[in-house]
């Protein structure tokens, strides 16, 4: 008995021991970039030379409208792909649940694909599509291009609150009196709306951080934030792109929060 609990006590300390390096090797790299953007310098240093919010004042000077409205760009197209993706993901999901289809582990399995194929080929794939149909440089077909990719994401997050539905429900609404659209607005949708929820923020944050696709699909000329990004960093490494980072990780704070309030984590996990 000791010595089992010697082991569990030596075991326990090499968890806690991987646990914190986990932490530090996820944390520290957005933590010099989040203290880079506070730099007095003109250079991106660790430890910055001193503190100022200079590089946030600069955000909003006329030169850099480039990134200010790649980062307009991002959202629309961000928006765009998390609208498509929620009535798309309620009925697939649905329809995969619900009914006897034919071909049905055929769909389980082409919705895997965006997982199985790199985004280099799904881009160029996609490029050479938009190339025929004259849809490049345009920015509700990369919003489509990235509904598509990641939409897996959307299917998987309703469809835990499908399993999760008691059909009991339904049949009592329509024992009730109500119809199917009364019952699907009434109790189905309600009920699945943590899944969507959480399906919409991951839909979201990935359209918004999409970059290989993006960067295959637009010029210049319409360039989202991170192509934007990619762009200047070829060029020169300043700590206006920090600043401009520390925006991306701002909205990802945001995003977990709202998560957090509108089904809470356990949910969010328990769907993936």
């Amino acid at each position: 008995m000791l010595k089992l609990r010697q082991q569990f006590k030596q075991t326990h300390s090499v968890l806690i021991l991987v646990t914190i390096l986990d932490f530090i090797f996820l944390g520290l790299p957005t933590f010099i970039i989040l203290l880079g953007s506070f730099t007095a310098g003109n250079v991106i240093a660790f430890p910055p030379e001193g503190l100022s919010l200079q590089w946030y004042v600069k955000l909003l000077e006329p030169a850099m409208r480039v990134f200010r409205m790649a980062f307009v760009r991002s959202f629309s197209v961000a928006i765009f792909c998390t609208l498509i993706s929620i009535p798309v993901g309620i009925l697939a999901a649905l329809a995969l649940h619900r009914y006897p289809l034919r071909g049905k582990n055929f769909f389980h399995t082409y919705f895997l694909l965006p997982f199985t194929i790199p985004l280099i080929v799904s881009g160029v794939g996609l490029m050479i599509i938009y190339g025929q149909l004259n849809w490049l440089d345009k920015l509700w077909p990369v919003g489509l291009a990235l509904t598509i990719i990641n939409f897996p994401f959307m299917l998987w997050a309703v469809s835990s609150s499908v399993n999760a539905l008691d059909k009991n429900l339904e049949d009592a609404a329509q024992n009730l009196g109500a119809d199917e659209m009364q019952t699907f607005w009434s109790v189905t949708l309600p009920a699945l709306m943590p899944g969507v929820i959480t399906g919409s923020l991951l839909m979201f944050m990935l359209g918004f951080n999409e970059f290989v696709v993006s960067l295959l699909l637009v010029s210049t000329r319409n360039m989202t934030l991170p192509v934007a990004l990619y762009s200047s960093i070829r060029t020169q490494i300043s700590p206006a792109l920090a600043a401009v980072s520390s925006v991306y990780i701002a909205i990802a704070i945001f995003a977990i929060w709202a998560l957090d309030k509108a089904v809470g984590l356990k949910e969010f996990l328990r769907s993936r």
